[in-house]
C-alpha cells in the first residue's frame, strides 16, 4: 500500500506544478495570454491522480487478500476470472501473478472516479465503511463529500469531452479561476490521504 500513496503524491506534486506553471505565465504577460488551459489540465491530472491511487490500491489489495494477508471481503470472493486464468491459477502453485494479470485485465476499461465506483473498488479488499470513515476524518457530512467528488468530476468530464464549452454560448469555455483548480487539488489529496489511512 506505501507505493500506491507515494505514486499518488508523486502525482498530486505533478498537478501542483500546473498552477504554479500557470501562475508564473500569468506574471509574466498580458491578459492576451490566456493560460487558463493549465487549470483545467490541473483539474484533469488531479482527477487522474485520484483515479490511479484507487486502481492501485485496489490492486494491491486483492492481491494481500489473495496471499492471505488481509481478510476475503464478499466482493473479492465475488470477483470474476477467466476460465483462462483460472486453469492459470490452479497450476501456478500459489503464485499471483495470474491474478493481478486478472485485476488488471478487468479494471483496465474502469475509472475509479465517482463515490460508488470508488466504494465498489474498495470493497474488493477491506470491509470498512469507506465513506463514514472517511467524513469522519475529513469532518465533513458524507453526503457533502461525496457531493463535492461529484462536482469536481463533473467538471473534468466537461473538460476531457466536452472542451468545456458553454453549449449556452457556442464557442465560449466555461469560466475556469485559479481557486477552482487547487481547491480541487486540495480536495483531492485530502480524500486520498483520508482514504489511505482507513484501509491500511
Amino acid at each position: 500500500m506505501h507505493s500506491a500513496i507515494q505514486h499518488f503524491r508523486a502525482n498530486i506534486s505533478r498537478v501542483r506544478a500546473l498552477g504554479g506553471l500557470y501562475n508564473a505565465i500569468t506574471q509574466m504577460t498580458t491578459q492576451v495570454v490566456d493560460a487558463s488551459d493549465l487549470l483545467r489540465a490541473q483539474i484533469v491530472m488531479a482527477v487522474s491522480a485520484l483515479d490511479h491511487y484507487i486502481h492501485e490500491i485496489t490492486r494491491i489489495g486483492m492481491i494481500e487478500a489473495y496471499n492471505g494477508n488481509r481478510p476475503q471481503t464478499d466482493a473479492f470472493l465475488r470477483f470474476q476470472v477467466t476460465m483462462e486464468g483460472a486453469i492459470t491459477g490452479l497450476t501456478s502453485g500459489g503464485v499471483s501473478s495470474w491474478f493481478e494479470a486478472e485485476i488488471r485485465e478487468r479494471h483496465s476499461y474502469l475509472a475509479f472516479q465517482h463515490p460508488d465506483r470508488i466504494a465498489d473498488a474498495i470493497r474488493l479488499f477491506s470491509s470498512s465503511d469507506l465513506w463514514q470513515s472517511v467524513s469522519t476524518i475529513l469532518g465533513l457530512p458524507k453526503q457533502d463529500l461525496k457531493n463535492h467528488l461529484r462536482l469536481i468530476v463533473e467538471r473534468r468530464n466537461k473538460i476531457v469531452h466536452e472542451a468545456d464549452l458553454d453549449p449556452s454560448f457556442p464557442g465560449t469555455r466555461w469560466p475556469i479561476y485559479p481557486a477552482d483548480a487547487a481547491n480541487a487539488t486540495d480536495f483531492i489529496e485530502q480524500l486520498c490521504e483520508a482514504i489511505h489511512s482507513v484501509i491500511i
